[in-house]
């Protein structure tokens, strides 16, 4: 795992700009601390930063190939590709010579075999630019499910890209100007265009590769969707087909020259995962896995039940290692650390947003640096229910008939009335949710023999993978990556997506059963009490003295009435959410719109900017 950044122009030369590729490259140290990179052309600056995780003294990067005429092709790649033994024995038959065990040269050599088409012949997360010396061909691209992230801008005659927006940002002709769309796709939670809060700046789609050649223009293309298809396999093929489709992807995600561990939450998901690693770790190498789970100073005594979180995960992760055999550590996390303005600046720099969940994305990026004192690579359990659909809102009537996100009937980092009615002029909140929902909606393909409620399901589905997991995956890697912890998640691969996306609900859960199927294929992995086990997200802290530090910290905001956030946080919207009485925020769906709030603020401080 690393980071990658660069900037090319055809129209100058941009070979002597060392000083400009170094303090973009310098932006992304945590996302590889063990080694930077650059690469020079007249047109091209090419900067990396490494994680090394496979052949530690082979991979190096910027990576290229000369030929004899003196010309090269260089890359600067992220991400792991689970096929590159099979993609290097394939290439060493079409006569591809390799110098290193690393999937960056099978990465390199794809590209020079088949192109811009070489991305469809990798299976894995990844995010990586070429620049063809031979004819100036620059090439972006994104893994399937958008794993990796990969941002681009044009800039004058020429365009930067990066692994994070920061390092876009670092280029010193580059101006910092708020993107209101692109703020309100990400408060909103809609996930509806490729723009982002910074103006000029867009996301590689995933899935996506965007080509530049010079004299021409970028083309941006789609080298992978999900498409609906007839699924023919009766019940029992399928509950073996869907096993074995995991089980190699798992598989092939525990390969590393590198310590490998696993999250594990006593959840269905991450104790499927964290079972086949210590079956595997065991048989392989004669070793235990180690994993780890959060929980917080006092969360026994304090945590209250509801329906949305009805159990603590702590009993079920350690019921769970127990019968698993994995060696398993509790981080414990301290309200004093969950407060600390350090970890929590760090969460916002992390996400170059001011998108944030709160207490949850604080626990997670602390939870992740105590992990990378052990460990390098961790396994984790992510978009399980977005493919076999394990929310509850999948099983609920009123949820199935809402005309919106579903995610938005639990979930919601800022409600549309705490909206200013300033920022609601240049693009409405409420109604830029709808926009985006029923132009998603649109997208769905659908089979003629389907039925009303098997439509229903697949356009649920269909959101998730496109609207909602994209966010997931993206806090998972920023959060992670601010650590210097590379997260793998075996239920993004895109075969196994492929497969599952297509199965009819009356199997996928069956009876109305939560991910019946994931179930029957893992029945005997797994404990009792796991198999019985309601879902429940990710825990936040249920200590008050946190509800109190927001209490503060946000009538602390509102006595600052002049502050840039009350152009898109209504300052009396903010005001009446602190008349609910004690209580009322020790829950993280009640507290999100003063998370948002103090986000917002300090955001928009960190990077000078304003409506």
């Amino acid at each position: 795992m690393c980071g990658i950044t660069g900037w090319v122009d055809f129209t100058r030369d941009v070979e002597q700009e060392s000083h400009t590729i170094g303090a973009m490259t310098d932006t992304l140290a945590l996302r590889g601390p063990d080694a930077s990179g650059h690469w020079r052309h007249r047109h091209a600056l090419l900067g990396h930063r490494r994680l090394a995780i496979i052949d530690v003294a082979g991979g190096v990067q910027p990576m290229s190939y000369r030929f004899t005429d003196g010309q090269e092709v260089a890359l600067v790649y992220t991400g792991e590709v689970y096929n590159h033994n099979e993609l290097r024995q394939s290439l060493s038959q079409a006569g591809h010579q390799f110098q290193t065990r690393s999937d960056t040269e099978v990465v390199l050599h794809a590209y020079l075999e088949w192109g811009e088409q070489c991305c469809e012949y990798l299976s894995g997360m990844f995010a990586f630019a070429v620049f063809d010396g031979r004819d100036g061909h620059f090439l972006l691209i994104r893994d399937r499910l958008g794993v990796k992230p990969l941002y681009y801008a044009p800039h004058g005659q020429g365009m930067l890209f990066g692994s994070e927006i920061k390092a876009i940002l670092a280029h010193p002709g580059f101006t910092k100007t708020l993107d209101v769309v692109g703020l309100v796709d990400a408060l909103s939670l809609a996930r509806g265009t490729a723009r982002t809060a910074l103006r000029g700046i867009s996301e590689l789609p995933p899935g996506h590769r965007l080509s530049w050649r010079p004299q021409g223009q970028p083309k941006l293309s789609r080298y992978w969707q999900l498409r609906r298809r007839i699924h023919e396999d009766d019940l029992q093929t399928t509950v073996e087909r869907t096993r074995e489709l995991l089980d190699k992807a798992l598989g092939e995600q525990l390969y590393a020259d590198v310590p490998v561990c696993s999250l594990l939450s006593g959840g269905l998901d991450s104790t499927i995962l964290t079972a086949l690693a210590q079956h595997r770790t065991k048989v392989d190498h004669g070793t235990t896995v180690n994993s780890f789970s959060v929980d917080f100073v006092g969360q026994d005594e304090q945590f209250q039940s509801d329906e949305f979180r009805p159990e603590r995960d702590q009993p079920y992760a350690l019921a769970a290692a127990e019968f698993i055999g994995s060696r398993h550590q509790t981080i414990l996390i301290d309200n004093r650390e969950l407060v600390a303005d350090l970890a929590r600046e760090s969460v916002y720099r992390a996400n170059d947003s001011a998108a944030t969940f709160g207490d949850v994305d604080t626990s997670l990026y602390l939870l992740f640096k105590a992990i990378r004192e052990h460990s390098t690579v961790a396994i984790s359990g992510e978009a399980a229910d977005e493919v076999f659909g394990g929310y509850a809102w999948f099983r609920n009537d009123q949820a199935l008939a809402a005309p919106q996100f579903p995610w938005l009937s639990r979930m919601q980092l800022l409600q549309a009335d705490l909206v200013s009615p300033e920022l609601n002029c240049y693009c409405d909140f409420a109604q830029y949710q709808d926009n985006c929902y029923h132009q998603a909606l649109d997208r769905v393909e659908h089979l003629p023999g389907d039925s009303p409620q098997e439509r229903r399901l697949r356009e649920f589905s269909h959101l998730h993978l496109h609207h909602w997991l994209p966010i997931l995956l993206d806090r998972k890697d920023r959060l992670s990556m601010a650590a210097s912890l590379e997260v793998r998640v075996p239920y993004t691969d895109h075969e196994l997506v492929e497969y599952v996306y297509n199965i009819p609900w009356s199997i996928k859960g069956k009876e109305g059963q939560e991910k019946w199927l994931l179930k029957q294929a893992y029945a005997d992995y797994l404990p009792p009490a796991v198999l019985e086990r309601r879902k429940s997200p990710y825990p936040t802290s249920a200590n008050l003295a946190y509800e109190h530090f927001l209490r503060e910290r946000s009538l602390h905001l509102l006595n600052d009435s002049s502050n840039s956030v009350f152009q898109i946080i209504d300052h009396g919207g903010l005001t009446g959410e602190l008349r609910q009485p004690p209580g009322y925020f020790n829950s993280q769906l009640r507290r999100n719109n003063l998370e948002t709030a103090l986000a917002l603020a300090s955001w928009l401080s960190m990077y000078g900017l304003s409506m």
